[in-house]
């Protein structure tokens, strides 16, 4: 089982890096999950007996890596639960195919979710309304690639991949959206902020990607960080 990556961890909460290509639940496949990791390391940390608590408040796809919370107490879930749609703030790296020319912009619009497991731009008749920010950090002219800070206004299905997808600058390695190869996708959910469900204190996390695969073909990798 992968070593869990712990950022912070309380009587009422855990922050966990959840790594590339990993489940954020079980699912049929039977594969390696991050709930069940951190749910094996709580119980094995505090020598509990019997089953371990521990709410999953959002998702990240299997592919991408980055910083996840998970509730410890039933409360806290509820809390957590409620604050998706007003103070909880997720911001993403990617490094997109082509080169952006805005500095920023928000693409909005209607996804469907297919019964193969991808989601399609369609009609506001059909679809759910999307929208997403996003700001140009650095561009890389020879490899044709942009680097983006994403923030999502909403949180549809593959709502990222697909979006850039549309705009005509697919994520770099989306294996699914853009081009048949084995290297990773360059997205990365690299903020994490919330109101804490019981002490009220705004949290803030911040973890940059590991992987050398594109995020290396910009400055970032040697120091200069997003704001």
């Amino acid at each position: 089982m992968n070593k869990l990556n712990v950022l912070y961890e309380d009587n009422h909460i855990i922050v966990v890096e959840k790594p590339v290509n990993v489940l954020s639940q079980k699912d049929i496949t039977g594969d390696v999950d991050l709930l069940t990791m951190v749910k094996s390391y709580i119980k094995e940390k505090y020598q509990k007996k019997g089953e371990v608590y521990c709410g999953l408040v959002h998702r990240l796809d299997r592919p991408v890596g980055g910083i996840m919370v998970f509730a410890r107490t039933s409360k806290a879930a509820g809390r957590l639960g409620k604050e998706m749609s007003n103070s909880f703030e997720k911001k993403y790296l990617a490094v997109v195919d082509g080169i952006i020319k805005q500095d920023e912009g928000i693409l909005v619009d209607y996804l469907k979710k297919l019964d193969n497991g991808s989601s399609i731009v369609t009609t506001k008749e059909f679809g759910k309304r999307c929208e997403l920010f996003y700001r140009v950090i650095e561009r890389n002219v020879k490899r044709h690639e942009t680097l983006v800070e994403v923030s999502l206004k909403t949180g549809r299905h593959h709502q990222i991949r697909v979006q850039f997808s549309h705009f005509g600058h697919p994520l770099c390695g989306d294996q699914r959206y853009f081009k048949q190869d084995k290297t990773p996708i360059a997205l990365y959910a690299y903020k994490l902020s919330f109101i804490h469900p019981v002490r009220k204190e705004k949290m803030c996390f911040t973890l940059f990607p590991k992987e050398k695969k594109y995020w290396t073909d910009f400055t970032m990798s040697n120091g200069v960080k997003p704001k």
